[in-house]
């Protein structure tokens, strides 16, 4: 299993194993493609009862959806977390699988982008939901069109194709 370069994303996508809409090539790097914030954010309720951690958990039964208008921002105190969302659907063929992470720009003011579960599964198709938490001493404002995170490709040994709970996810059912 290889991560893929540069030249390797950009063969993928010509071939059709790696499909990013929209796809803009200048956000190619050397072994990732760097993906953009949305306008949909997910914002937790403060609850005052226990959550319960299981399979039938929904995360939007204790958040709101909130819209932000481009040019605007939405801040995330220290502590807070946040679920946001990319702008770019990506698909992966069953052949490829890969890994979202963060970018060190945005880490060291204490963003961390994708808390947990950065593997993302052969054979996606979706947007990817972002779990935003504020670590650092200051408000962070997070605006929407920023190329906030970084999709790193990897070769699976086998053909396999994700059908989890999230398949096909979307800004919409998000």
């Amino acid at each position: 299993m290889a991560v893929l370069g540069r030249q390797a994303i950009l063969s993928a996508i010509d071939r059709g194993a790696i499909t990013i809409s929209p796809f803009d090539p200048a956000k190619v790097g050397p072994a990732s493609v760097d993906l953009t914030l949305a306008n949909s954010f997910r914002v937790f309720r403060k609850v005052h009862e226990v959550v319960d951690v299981d399979e039938d958990t929904d995360y939007r039964s204790f958040t709101d959806k909130v819209d932000v208008k481009d040019g605007d921002h939405i801040l995330i105190m220290p502590g807070e977390t946040i679920l946001g969302i990319t702008q770019e659907r990506l698909r992966l063929s069953p052949g490829l699988c890969g890994w979202l992470e963060g970018r060190s720009r945005f880490a060291r003011l204490g963003l961390m982008v994708h808390i947990s579960a950065p593997f993302m599964g052969p054979g996606i198709d979706s947007q990817q939901v972002l779990e935003m938490s504020n670590f650092g001493p200051a408000p962070l404002a997070v605006h929407p069109g920023t190329a906030i995170c970084q999709f790193i490709f990897q070769t699976l040994d086998g053909e396999e194709h994700y059908q989890g709970r999230f398949a096909g996810q979307s800004q919409e059912s998000f």
